[in-house]
């Protein structure tokens, strides 16, 4: 197949993703993905199991990484997941699979908003998406994975870390999430003494009963749930899962609801045989991977995807289908596919004062910290632990007990106490506050299919017959 020079690489991706799907198996790699004539800083990795080229030539704006692979039920979650487990920014993608064949383009950028200049960070990529078949984890091999969900409250997480300090639990590693006045946290714990898993099943009850009482505070008997595990999981992906499982999507928020809810629409298109799902929200990191996860969970498989930022703004559609390869099927389903995905959207939403604690780490560090929190009246809405040899790196995000804003002199109060050179009050990256200017007009759940893919792409994929027309 010969390219046409006036051709631009999204109208190549276009006629890839109408290529019948005897054809596809015949295409070379170097065909696929031939993207220009000339084209410098190209980086390509050709594996039994997945080819990718990173370039920084394609794009003037942005690092343009191509995947192609044999499809599998969760493998663009995967591919996803390298990227923004290196903090990276999606700001575009295409997103095909036909037949066998899993075919994707992203445009990423750092949280700078800058191209990837960093080859370490360009080499990792490569290799990671190169063997995506296989199964990813965070790396916590030697610790003790405690999965803990419940009622929120101000002042939990303190009593939470009270406990473990009290059982001589050190905290190696913790992410905590709040969403519809519910919790659920994954924290990484080793023996404080011998500074190896906890194996001893004695203190493992201990562990489970005491946290699960410190859950169930005076009204939560039935949903509050501890385990303990020894399994190596990917962190944020199991949050989502615990999430999910506890149906934080159905309950009624007890703070402040979000001032710039997404908006969710789903319709089928009955002839193709797809459910169309449809998101505008604000752009943020992370968020095509929250929302892949919800989907991949749910049992649903992308076959087709346009991912478009502008400004502060994201704009996605999702050609899906059940693994089964039926659309959805009823009126509840799709309320519930909404439900779901709004949640999975504002479960990561930062709201309140993001504070950052870097200091020596020691043991009942993050009671103490904590019990500050709850004393001045501030609740963690959010909250990053990690440690990287005898340092501590945390991140919390606060508001007062009603879910607004802190007042600025409570927190200064606090990082008095805690310490003016430990805590601080830091800033989100530069890729969180582009002006909203540049967006212009407002537009609804009809602009935002338009924006989503782009008055060239969209046009292409209606005249081939890969979509119709909503109006």
């Amino acid at each position: 197949m010969e390219w046409s020079p006036c051709l631009d690489e999204y109208e190549k991706l276009v006629i890839r993703m109408n290529t019948p799907r005897q054809n596809i198996a015949d295409l070379t790699f170097s065909t696929i993905f031939d993207f220009s004539d000339s084209v410098s800083n190209k980086s390509f990795v050709d594996c039994s199991f997945c080819r990718v080229v990173i370039d920084n030539g394609v794009c003037s704006t942005a690092t343009v990484v191509k995947v192609d692979s044999a499809r599998k039920h969760g493998i663009l979650l995967e591919a996803v997941q390298v990227m923004t487990d290196l903090d990276l920014s999606i700001k575009k993608a295409y997103i095909s699979s036909d037949g066998r064949w899993f075919m994707d383009v992203f445009h990423v950028t750092d949280q700078n908003g800058n191209k990837l200049t960093d080859e370490k960070v360009i080499n990792y990529m490569e290799q990671s998406l190169g063997t995506i078949h296989f199964v990813r984890s965070n790396c916590f091999n030697g610790l003790t994975a405690l999965e803990l969900t419940g009622t929120d409250r101000v002042g939990l997480l303190s009593e939470v870390f009270a406990v473990l300090s009290d059982l001589q639990c050190n905290v190696v590693e913790a992410k905590v999430w709040t969403h519809n006045g519910r919790i659920a946290s994954l924290i990484y714990v080793k023996d404080c003494d011998s500074g190896s898993p906890i194996e001893d099943s004695q203190k493992i009850d201990r562990i489970e009963a005491r946290l699960r009482n410190v859950l169930k505070g005076d009204n939560d008997i039935r949903s509050a749930k501890t385990t303990v595990s020894m399994a190596v999981t990917h962190t944020e992906r199991r949050l989502h899962q615990m999430m999910f499982a506890d149906r934080d999507y159905e309950r009624k928020p007890i703070l402040k609801t979000c001032v710039d809810p997404p908006v969710v629409t789903v319709q089928n298109w009955a002839e193709r045989g797809y459910s169309v799902v449809n998101v505008q929200c604000k752009d943020r990191t992370k968020l095509l991977f929250d929302i892949l996860c919800t989907l991949t969970d749910m049992q649903y498989v992308v076959f087709h995807a346009t991912i478009n930022t502008s400004g502060n703004q994201a704009y996605m559609e999702f050609y899906i289908r059940h693994t089964d390869g039926t659309p959805i099927n009823s009126e509840p389903e799709k309320h519930r596919v909404i439900q779901c995905l709004e949640a999975a959207i504002q479960r990561r939403a930062s709201e309140g004062v993001r504070l950052e604690l870097c200091t020596d780490d020691r043991r009942g560090l993050l009671a103490e910290v904590t019990r500050t929190f709850r004393e001045n009246g501030l609740n963690v809405t959010r909250a990053e632990v990690s440690t990287n040899h005898d340092t501590a790196h945390n991140v919390f995000y606060v508001t007062d007990a009603e879910g607004n804003a802190a007042d600025p002199n409570l927190i200064e109060s606090v990082r008095q106490k805690i310490g003016l050179s430990s805590l601080k009050v830091k800033e989100l990256p530069p890729i969180y506050h582009q002006k909203a200017e540049r967006d212009g007009p407002a537009t609804g759940v009809g602009g935002a299919v338009l924006l989503s893919l782009g008055s060239l792409v969209r046009r292409n994929l209606y005249n081939l017959g890969l979509i119709r027309s909503y109006s």
